[in-house]
């Protein structure tokens, strides 16, 4: 797993808006793998996918208890394409 370039202000990825996933698939679960790896090499608590230049609206974050009064487990957050139900 690598450990992921973490673009810098100016960037334009991260002036655009994210795109939704539509399935969690082996390459996002890939993804999910590497961005994890890239937060804890950077010593942070939370990475969103633009930051590593991939346009998807999923987010990582971790704290532990030494560094922080709040102790929050590793934590995924995906933001699906949601599918309109039909008028009854």
């Amino acid at each position: 797993m690598p450990v992921l370039e973490i673009r810098k202000k100016g960037d334009t990825v991260l002036r655009q808006r994210a795109k939704p996933v539509r399935r969690v698939n082996a390459s996002i679960r890939a993804l999910i793998d590497d961005m994890v790896q890239t937060m804890r090499a950077a010593k942070g608590v939370g990475l969103a996918a633009p930051q590593v230049g991939v346009s998807k609206r999923i987010v990582v974050a971790e704290t532990d208890e030494a560094n922080n009064t709040l102790a929050i487990p590793l934590s995924v957050l995906i933001l699906p394409t949601c599918t309109p139900r039909p008028n009854p």
